[in-house]
């Protein structure tokens, strides 16, 4: 897998190895060829992250994590799963972005009682979903999304977030 990771905060210390076992877990479970598909992480801080929040969203706030996708692989009927990328014509699969925030995951992390590297890798594994195509708009979707979430982390040794 090529996951380029770009720390611009210095506090997100041993993100590469939790990351690269986070996604490789998503791909695994959901049969993609890891060594095939290209994923840009960028660790930072809550004033990046607001700034990329109101760019692209129109939210000037904080979030935890966001995420861009290269294509849109949404179900169109509710509840599905979204299907599966394929390779580009050089033989890769570019996923997309995704943007994690320390401030955010650290006060949420403690907020829930939570480990930092649990609630990190949780949210890793719901940002490469959204690269998938999963979505939480519907009901039916972020049943789905939940349900796919709650299987990766049992696969991780991480219980149920949702579920507190």
């Amino acid at each position: 897998m090529n996951l380029e990771l770009i720390i611009v905060d210095p506090r997100w210390q041993g993100l590469e190895a939790l990351a690269t076992r986070t996604v490789q877990a998503v791909l695994d479970h959901c049969d993609l060829e890891a060594e095939l598909c290209e994923i840009s992480l960028l660790a930072c801080d809550d004033t990046r992250i607001a700034e990329l929040n109101t760019e692209f969203r129109e939210k000037p706030t904080p979030t935890n994590v966001l995420s861009w996708p290269a294509e849109d692989l949404a179900a169109e009927t509710a509840g599905q799963a979204p299907e599966l990328p394929t390779p580009d014509f050089t033989g890769e699969i570019a996923l997309g972005d995704i943007a994690i925030s320390y401030d955010t995951c650290t006060r949420e992390a403690a907020e829930a009682g939570k480990l930092m590297d649990d609630h990190v890798t949780h949210l890793i594994i719901h940002g490469t979903l959204h690269l998938l195509g999963y979505d939480h708009i519907r009901d039916l979707d972020a049943t789905l999304m939940e349900a796919v979430e709650v299987n990766i982390l049992g696969k991780l040794g991480i219980d149920d977030p949702y579920n507190v």
